[in-house]
């Protein structure tokens, strides 16, 4: 028989649709290995483990057959309660297998605190960038005669007058003293000349 009177017969034809099912079983049985070697179709979804303490996340995770590892806290957030989750990877709804590691960071117990920058005589723009660059809040805005527009007199927090250089809590709510330009050059020199002088030239 010749090559091309074979390639159209019968027997060509069944072989080559044996053929066809042998490899058709074979990756059957090669996506089923795969399967089972990977676990798939058993993937869980991650809870969400915000607001909860410690051991809480401990039991929810142990239920799920999950872990997790502690990382360190951050800045402590109002919005969430004293060492609860606040961060977590992965994310709430995140598809992962048994045994995977979640990372927490747990809420600080308090507000970290830093020192009260220098603003006096700094411009209202320069102590607002500073302020807010150190997680502090900007406050009131009041205005006293002085010769310089927007410029920071005095700092005050809760009623009290702030020192450069003191404690102060985080996220603490600044408010300033600006002058309002409206006093004259003549009118500072005025002040800054003693009482004497003052009544020698009258």
């Amino acid at each position: 028989m010749t090559l091309g009177k074979y390639l159209t017969s019968k027997a060509f034809f069944l072989q080559l649709f044996l053929a066809a099912v042998v490899v058709a079983i074979l990756a059957f049985l090669m996506m089923q290995w795969l399967n089972f070697a990977t676990d798939h179709g058993n993937e869980i979804d991650v809870p969400d483990l915000r607001k909860l303490t410690e051991q809480q996340v401990e039991e929810k995770l142990e239920e799920l057959n999950l872990e997790y590892v502690m990382l360190d806290s951050v800045d402590y957030n109002p919005n969430f309660p004293k060492a609860s989750v606040v961060l977590q990877d992965p994310l709430p709804g995140a598809k992962v297998k048994e045994g995977r590691k979640i990372y927490i960071k747990l809420n600080s117990s308090n507000f970290s605190t830093i020192k009260v920058p220098d603003l006096i005589e700094k411009t209202l723009r320069q102590a607002e960038t500073t302020i807010k660059a150190l997680g502090l809040e900007i406050g009131k805005k009041t205005y006293k005669p002085y010769l310089g527009k927007d410029m920071v007199l005095e700092m005050h927090s809760g009623g009290k007058k702030l020192i450069p250089g003191e404690k102060i809590r985080k996220a603490s709510v600044i408010d300033l003293v600006l002058g309002d330009g409206k006093l004259s050059f003549e009118e500072t020199q005025q002040d800054t000349i003693p009482q004497e002088e003052l009544e020698d030239t009258e």
